[in-house]
């Protein structure tokens, strides 16, 4: 268990930054620390870069922590001509673990896309999965979040960034959080900066959001697996994580009652830590 201190941390040190052709694309990745592989993923953005201080901390003190950049976002490049699908994520994923050439990975996907990549690894490739830790997120898209993410989209478009970051952070935040910290959440270097003047690839990425479905495949999943549900959600409520417990094998649930889309302030963010180094050192 780590100390009682919240994510921030001093820079991790970085000992691969390169861009590698990975699935057809050129792909920038990064892999910070020594130990045990675990690939951290979010949702529409990056840990790379000036991000580092979004990890859990310590995490690259303990483990080989690789990340990278979705198509299209920061330095990755995109085919705009391949059709963006979960399973075209999961394959750029799965790509960089073989050209690293790595085994028995720890597969960490938190808010949004980054969990749904998690599952079609642990599907496609068991031999890459050690152990899968899934939060905010989806195994199949009810009307009301394709409804939302198709939300985003029009937003992103017809409105423009600044209006779709303020939508997507008043649903990703309670109100206490965003009331104390709207300064900082919003603008230019608020939270998903990566999106701002990419629409395209943006509007990529919530085509694999909507289109990804595998509620019928869990049960192929076998890696030890732990899902948070995340009660004041309102993008990926426990209506959409449920399924994931009670679809894979001898999956374990977890309820924060008070967390929503995104874990905010020293408390969640303390407990978050102590959560995932528990899983990891037991897998």
């Amino acid at each position: 268990m780590i100390p009682a201190v919240p994510f921030r941390a001093a820079p991790a040190r970085v000992t691969r930054m390169p861009h590698a052709r990975i699935n057809g694309h050129d792909m920038y990745y990064e892999v910070l620390g020594k130990g045990d592989p675990v690939l951290c993923m979010g949702g529409w953005g990056t840990f790379c870069h000036d991000n580092h201080h979004h990890l859990a901390r310590g995490l690259t003190e303990r483990y080989q922590v690789i990340l990278f950049d979705y198509r299209g976002i920061r330095e990755s490049g995109d085919d705009l001509g391949v059709p963006s699908t979960m399973e075209l994520h999961a394959n750029d994923a799965i790509g960089l673990l073989d050209h690293l050439g790595l085994r028995d990975v720890h597969l960490m996907g938190l808010v949004g896309m980054g969990a749904c990549v998690c599952q079609e690894i642990a599907i496609r490739r068991p031999d890459l999965a050690r152990s899968m830790l899934n939060m905010g997120a989806w195994c199949e898209v009810d009307d009301f979040l394709r409804d939302q993410l198709e939300m985003f989209r029009w937003i992103h478009r017809e409105l423009g960034f600044l209006r779709f970051q303020q939508a997507v952070t008043l649903l990703s935040f309670d109100a206490e959080y965003y009331n104390a910290h709207k300064e900082r959440l919003l603008g230019p270097s608020g939270g998903w900066k990566e999106l701002n003047g990419r629409y395209a690839a943006h509007s990529r990425l919530i085509d694999a959001c909507v289109a990804f479905d595998s509620k019928d495949r869990l049960r192929q999943i076998t890696c030890a697996t732990l899902i948070i549900h995340a009660g004041k959600d309102v993008v990926t409520s426990p209506r959409n994580t449920l399924p994931l417990e009670q679809g894979i094998r001898g999956a374990k649930g977890i309820l924060w009652d008070d967390v929503a889309h995104v874990v905010a302030g020293k408390e969640q963010k303390v407990r978050f830590a102590r959560t995932l180094f528990d899983w990891l050192a037991a897998n």
